[in-house]
This record gives C-alpha cells, sequence and structure tokens, in this order.
C-alpha cells in the first residue's frame, strides 16, 4: 500500500504522532513554533493537547502521512506570520511575500527509510497551495551529508527540501546539533 499525505484533520492522529505516551508529560507537541513563547513555556502536561485541539478547531494544523489507516508520519505547516517565525531574530524575513512555513517532519519509528519525509514535504507544500500560499519555507540543517541526530531532524536536511524542488534562499545565525539552519524556499506562483 502507498503512503498517502492528507491535512491533520483527526486529533487522534495528530497526538499519535506528537503527543505523549503518558498524557501528563510534557511533550513539544509541535507546538514551540506555532505559539507565542511564553504561551508555549506556561502550558504543561494535558494543556499542552488541549491547545492542539483549539488549533485544530482553526483548521489543520499540519499534515500527516498514513500508510492505509495507520498514521506513519507528520509536518507542521503553516502561515508563517501566524508563527513564532514572525519574529525570529536568528531566521531572518527575506521579504513581505506571506510565505508558509514548514518547521517539523516527523516519522514514526518502524516507518523510516520508506521516503515518508519525502511524501510528508510534498504534501505540505500541497497544503499550502491549496490554501493559497505564494510561497512555502523550510528551516533545515545544512549538514553536507554528515549524520544529524534523530531528536534534532526534525527540521530536515538542506538536500531534503532541495529533492522537493526548494532553493537555497537565505542563510541564517541559527544552529541546530552544531549544523547552520538555511532558509530554504519554493515558489508556488
Amino acid at each position: 500500500m502507498g503512503i498517502e499525505v492528507r491535512p491533520a484533520e483527526r486529533y487522534d492522529d495528530i497526538a499519535t504522532m506528537v503527543g505523549p505516551k503518558n498524557p501528563t508529560s510534557n511533550v513539544c507537541w509541535c507546538l514551540s513554533y506555532r505559539i507565542p513563547g511564553a504561551e508555549n513555556r506556561s502550558l504543561a502536561g494535558p494543556a499542552r493537547g488541549d491547545r492542539v485541539r483549539r488549533l485544530l478547531d482553526e483548521g489543520p494544523p499540519g499534515v500527516l502521512a498514513y500508510d492505509g489507516d495507520e498514521v506513519v508520519g507528520w509536518a507542521a505547516v503553516h502561515r508563517r506570520a501566524d508563527t513564532t517565525f514572525a519574529t525570529n531574530r536568528r531566521i531572518p524575513h527575506l521579504d513581505d511575500l506571506d510565505v508558509w512555513s514548514v518547521w517539523c517532519i516527523r516519522v514514526r519509528p518502524g516507518h523510516r527509510g520508506r521516503g515518508i519525509s519525502h511524501a510528508l514535504l510534498q504534501g505540505a507544500v500541497a497544503f499550502a497551495a491549496r490554501e493559497g500560499a505564494p510561497a512555502v519555507e523550510g528551516y533545515p540543517v545544512d549538514n553536507e551529508g554528515r549524520k544529524v541526530d534523530l531528536t534534532m531532524a526534525y527540521v530536515g536536511t538542506r538536500r531534503l527540501f532541495e529533492r522537493a524542488g526548494f532553493a537555497l534562499a537565505g542563510r541564517t545565525d541559527s544552529v541546530l546539533n552544531g549544523f547552520p539552519r538555511v532558509i530554504m524556499r519554493k515558489e508556488l506562483t
């Protein structure tokens, strides 16, 4: 069965991908770039999942990859203006274009190495395009082919974005896991 990428419309599937196994645990829930920093730091345990439910009420907060009925991947994608990238000092704006940002790509253990990250990135671009985005940006590490720690690989790699048709658009002052992050952009209009 092939991988299908769809808008993230089911809370339980989002929770499977970015929520904790123990509901009282504090995990990212992919909120760190999506909501203001002070609010993100104030949320703990189940309140983080509740915040994701409220975001979902506003529309899909990203896309999910499915292998049949099983959710196997997640990519966060949203209008940059509605994320912390709107004010991020280390990742500059290139211009005033109302771009969308992709900032987290996750594949479930046991499903890696099957091209799901590529499908997720393509699905995130397609979703943003349907929503009227003129361009999509990502801020991956420029690891020059070196191994990236899996806990830090969520931002993607420059090569992943290049394979999806993104071009290097700028450099940043951000470093993750010892690697510089770059701005990759794909024009849609």
